[in-house]
């Protein structure tokens, strides 16, 4: 599996001058949308309360935002049980055209999720989630980045989240479409290896060896931090 680098768990000190702590109705994010039934009950058994907490924007902390990123949004989300799925947060992520960050909580402990959030068509296209560990909702806050603006702001708390270390001038985006390829791959080698103990033939083990073999170190190129010239 993508194996994660060892960095501290990240909870953010949001600026006072963003505070915005909207309360926003569970139905907002299904009621005017093809939501499937299943998906519309994890929002009444999963979730407590949504709150829009924080604004980040030119006029809340002095950073300029573009089309791509015009405002970061940080919504909270209270948990009823143990959890909310990624499912839920994208539902929540499509109905909003701006980026978003969430801290879903619960009475004890906090994590912080989000996907890399494209806003060129009509319906925002949402990435691969990614989020840290859980923690005591006591835990101590860092400071926001350093940024010149808000889409350099937006990438470097999306990378705070990634589960590896981004390769030297890599971007967020494409440090999620190595993990994704990487995790593609974990999936073919894991059905090669299944195939593997079963098969009788002789000539179809070797196959099989060699396709792994092959995915294998595909992988390891993948996952290292410090790519070789092949790649």
């Amino acid at each position: 599996m993508v194996e994660p680098v060892q960095t501290t768990p990240v909870l953010y000190r949001w600026p006072r001058n963003a505070a915005f702590g909207r309360a926003v109705p569970k139905t907002k994010f299904y009621e005017h949308s093809n939501v499937r039934t299943a998906l519309r009950e994890r929002f009444v058994d999963d979730i407590q309360r949504i709150t829009w907490a924080y604004k980040l924007a030119d006029d809340t902390i002095r950073l300029r935002g573009t089309t791509t990123v015009p405002e970061i949004q940080v919504f909270t989300i209270e948990t009823k049980g143990a959890d909310v799925s990624d499912e839920v947060l994208a539902a929540i992520d499509k109905t909003v055209h701006f980026p978003i960050l969430f801290e879903v909580a619960s009475t004890e402990r906090v994590r912080m999720s989000a996907a890399q959030k494209t806003l060129d068509g009509k319906t925002p296209r949402i990435a691969t989630y990614f989020t840290t560990e859980w923690q005591p909702v006591d835990a101590p806050r860092r400071p926001l980045p350093t940024a010149l603006d808000l889409p350099s702001l937006y990438e470097a708390l999306l990378e705070s989240l990634l589960p590896v270390a981004t390769r030297v001038g890599e971007t967020v985006s494409e440090a999620t479409d190595r993990l994704d390829r990487a995790r593609k791959l974990q999936r073919e080698i894991a059905a090669l290896e299944k195939k593997l103990r079963t098969e009788p033939q002789l000539n179809r083990k070797i196959e099989l060896r060699r396709q792994i073999k092959e995915r294998t170190a595909v992988l390891a190129e993948l996952t290292d931090p410090v790519p070789s010239n092949k790649e």
